[in-house]
């Protein structure tokens, strides 16, 4: 873990409510896997107090990269931050995506919703590197929603789009594609990440087909590292069911391990 308070804002790229951030941070580009986030204090002044919590959109040797949508107070102030400026961040954070040689040669799908892909893009570059052959499912309510397609499509990863409202690719809900995709043969891994309804219905899906699978969880973090108890989540172990913390233990966790609720 390291605290940066000159991460450099290189550049900004937004559509219409998403934004795409890179940064240098050398300190947390080398550090960081696939899966991590990083606090991000949005502004010098006291209010608002809490750091934000975002996930790697991608990393290397000299910075790292954000994607997120504006979605409240903290994430539009970060929005309005322009290329030169500098942000105070914490990280890498939390235990990433499992990414090992075991995944070279084998058949892995990647499975985001709406600002859920960013931290999709840094692993699939990362298993692709590995041999691994990587399957991407990228799906948003409109096409405003998939705006990362551009970048997976260069990193030559390209995506099975789907949108709720048929305005792009495939028509219907992403787990409904990750059925399509189902049927032209089993995957041997797979890694989501979305709003909660999505990543249920997918926990659904790859249950049925016996296909292990890791997801990313989203909360509300006060601190990051684990002192607050403040983004706790249910969660399957040898001794039953308890609680343990998003940001310390997560926020990946093995889908069997998930108490999802109803």
């Amino acid at each position: 873990m390291t605290i940066d308070r000159n991460a450099r804002i290189l550049s900004v790229e937004t559509w219409d409510d998403y934004v795409l951030m890179r940064l240098a941070s050398p300190a947390v580009g080398r550090g960081a896997r696939p899966g991590q986030f990083v606090m991000v204090k949005v502004t010098a002044e006291p209010f608002p107090l809490l750091r934000r919590p975002l996930s790697i959109h991608d990393a290397g040797a000299s910075g790292f990269s954000l994607f997120f949508k504006v979605c409240g107070l903290g994430t539009d102030i970060l929005a309005r931050r322009r290329p030169g400026d500098v942000l105070d961040v914490i990280g890498p954070l939390g235990t990433g995506f499992s990414v090992s040689e075991e995944f070279r040669g084998k058949r892995v799908l990647l499975v985001g919703g709406g600002r859920g892909a960013a931290p999709l893009y840094f692993l699939g570059r990362e298993l692709k590197a590995l041999g691994a052959r990587v399957g991407v499912l990228y799906g948003g309510r409109c096409v405003s929603d998939i705006p990362l397609r551009h970048e997976f499509e260069a990193a030559g990863l390209a995506p099975a789009c789907s949108t709720d409202d048929g305005t792009f690719g495939f028509r219907g809900l992403v787990t409904e594609l990750l059925a399509d995709e189902a049927a032209r043969g089993p995957a041997d891994f797979v890694f989501v990440c979305g709003p909660e309804a999505m990543m249920s219905a997918v926990a659904a899906k790859v249950r049925e087909q016996g296909v292990p699978a890791e997801f990313s969880l989203e909360s509300m973090m006060g601190c990051g590292i684990g002192a607050c108890w403040g983004c706790v989540r249910r969660v399957r172990s040898r001794d039953g069911t308890g609680w343990t913390k998003i940001c310390e233990e997560g926020p990946v966790f093995a889908g069997d391990r998930i108490v999802w609720e109803d």
